[in-house]
């Protein structure tokens, strides 16, 4: 498993916890940063899973591997 999986499901499960999920918007929509009803928490986890998954396509992580969480 990836060092970001963890990240990853704490993000999915922050999601499906929030009042944008339960609404019935799709969770994609619910990732948008400017989505209604998702905890400031989620935008969190949102941009740290991202900012991992960014540095597998940095070359200086190649070889140190990613910050996991």
């Amino acid at each position: 498993s990836s060092s970001c999986s963890g990240l990853r499901a704490e993000l999915a499960r922050c999601i499906q916890e929030s009042e944008c999920w339960k609404s019935g918007k799709s969770f994609k929509e619910c990732l948008k940063s400017d989505a209604e009803g998702v905890p400031f928490e989620c935008t969190l986890l949102r941009n740290s899973y991202f900012e991992c998954r960014r540095s597998w396509m940095d070359a200086r992580t190649r070889f140190s591997g990613n910050k996991g969480y």
